[in-house]
């Protein structure tokens, strides 16, 4: 997801209080421990139908669930916004004998009982069909909906976002990141003077009498739920190809608004060169098989895989900062590595997503414009960081619960200062195994991690323990603090508010001009210095730490 600086004290408010966007219609929550008759189904796939009138703000649907059984069940349970009603459900493909539905807990959960209990290693499927009005999005992408605008135009503009509240707010799923099906079928319905684009590759466009079109997707692999998007306007299409460095010719396309198809089509060479660094750095395009895509939207921003939501107005800049290159775009099509490729199985581990999309920023500012540009921009990423804040828990955490500033910044200077403490060529490949940890493979793998995962990898590539550095940088609140004293020409340095931890990430120190690296085993160090001699800790900024 995208940051701007401008709205985040605000975001946080909101975040903070527990409160949606209208009075009668608070968002919900999504992720967080999950029910065990839900953790007793294994989804393999959901075909999607959605039928769209944008004139009543209402949508019509249907989602069927295949999924294989793992623990004996005798319901399926979905997620489902209490806004939107279920009509009938049934099992097997058979819609002529419907199924007892009951929701519970505040009417956000569909379980639907089954004709028979079900044993591991069955197969079930289940078909939902729904309707109403989805919740209005009040600030989309981070508080997330429908969102229902008109285009410069006057035309009906639509489309989705639901990270942190789920994609529960619009259609019934297994609303928790721990599942993805393997691949998945979407059909939009929608007024034949509109365009509905989505995940995956375009399989067909069906006109029919009643002056509606319907657009059916194709998603060839693993999507995460809150991924999955419907976006809707009088798009003009523009198609292109890109040769990714797997060999593969990935099919590209850019849905936008007609008054911009032509700064689009001047954005989009620029938009496939952050594609080329991304292959370059991390590996091949994740969703290459599908295709590369962006729509854009009436909101900022949100990495939808195959089909980034694009808010800004292709010119660079876009997250608050002077940026030379499109950063909003950037920011989003990292996540295709770090967020949908590796997708965190709990929201506790949600730093894995947004700490290195950000970081990765800072890279290819250090590609563009070199050393001095990534270290101002590192620089500006310390402004933001709050402190005070852990940015990963040990228990099953919702997404609203980790969701704060610090998982992007501080996520991205915690990788910035271990590029110092394990070098920089250490880091790289850390940032690429970790997505691509086959490189001979011709097909990527869609999974899970967490963040002992990436520690373990760390470790492994750098050879050394580093337990409490992540102590420390991820899971306390407090930011370390190092204390400095300075007699009789020596300079002693000891690191502070660690806790427990054997905090002893090494200091850059410069002296008279030359920069020394002061080990601090036990967590303190020292260094010989003149009397006289010109001193300054850490000159370039390495170390996140604490004033």
């Amino acid at each position: 997801m995208d940051r701007i600086s401008l709205l985040r004290g605000v975001l946080l408010l909101v975040f903070a209080s527990g409160l949606g966007g209208c009075a009668d219609a608070p968002g919900q929550d999504s992720g967080g421990a999950l029910l065990p008759e839900q953790a007793a189904y294994d989804v393999a796939h959901y075909d999607l139908q959605v039928s769209v009138d944008p004139a009543r703000e209402r949508i019509d649907g249907r989602v069927t669930v295949h999924a294989v059984v793992e623990e004996r069940i005798e319901n399926v349970v979905l997620n489902l916004d209490r806004r939107l009603s279920v009509s009938e459900a049934w099992t097997q493909g058979r819609p002529s004998t419907p199924h007892a539905v009951e929701r519970r807990n505040d009417k956000n959960e569909v379980w639907v009982d089954l004709d028979e209990a079900r044993s591991p290693g069955d197969t079930v499927r289940v078909s939902v069909r729904y309707e109403g009005s989805p919740r209005v999005a009040p600030r989309p992408p981070w508080d997330g909906g429908l969102t229902w605008e008109r285009t410069p135009s006057g035309d009906p503009w639509i489309a989705t976002s639901g990270q942190t509240e789920g994609a529960d707010l619009w259609w019934p799923v297994k609303d928790h990141p721990s599942d993805e099906p393997d691949s998945m079928d979407i059909a939009f319905t929608v007024p034949d003077s509109l365009v509905a684009a989505s995940n995956g590759t375009l399989q067909s466009v069906e006109r029919a009498s009643d002056s509606t079109t319907t657009y059916r997707w194709h998603v060839s692999t693993p999507i995460n739920a809150y991924n999955v998007t419907l976006n809707v306007a009088p798009y003009v299409r523009l198609d292109t190809s890109y040769a990714s460095t797997s060999g593969m010719e990935v099919p590209v396309s850019a849905y936008v608004l007609p008054s911009d198809s032509s700064r689009a089509a001047d954005a989009l060479p620029g938009f496939l060169d952050q594609v080329r660094f991304l292959e370059e750095t991390l590996g091949p395009y994740p969703a290459r098989a599908d295709k590369y895509g962006i729509a854009q939207t009436p909101f900022l921003g949100m990495e939808h895989q195959s089909l980034i939501a694009y808010g800004h107005d292709f010119t660079p800049g876009g997250l608050g900062y002077d940026a030379p290159f499109d950063a909003l775009h950037f920011h989003e099509l990292a996540h295709e590595w770090y967020g949908n490729l590796v997708t965190v199985g709990n929201w506790k581990d949600f730093w894995l997503h947004e700490g290195p999309a950000t970081y990765l920023e800072a890279l290819y500012v250090e590609h563009l414009e070199g050393d001095s540009a990534y270290h101002a921009l590192t620089d500006y990423f310390r402004s933001r960081v709050t402190g005070g804040t852990p940015i990963t828990r040990t228990a099953p955490t919702t997404a609203e619960g980790i969701y704060h500033q610090d998982v992007y910044f501080r996520g991205a200077l915690t990788l910035h200062t271990l590029r110092y403490v394990v070098g920089e060529d250490a880091l790289r490949e850390i940032l690429r195994r970790f997505v691509t940890p086959d490189s001979a493979r011709t097909v990527p793998v869609f999974r899970p991690v967490t963040t002992r995962d990436f520690q373990n990898l760390v470790e492994t590539v750098s050879g050394r323990s580093l337990e409490a550095f992540f102590e420390v940088y991820l899971y306390q609140g407090a930011l370390p603090v190092l204390d400095t004293s300075r007699s009789d020409g020596t300079l002693q340095l000891r690191w502070t508010k660690t806790g427990d931890a054997a905090f002893s990430v090494p200091v850059p120190v410069r002296v008279d001009g030359e920069t020394h690296r002061v080990s601090m085993e036990g967590g303190a160090g020292r260094l010989t210095v003149p009397g006289d001699a010109d001193v300054t800790l850490d000159p370039k900024g390495w170390i996140l730490r604490g004033r």
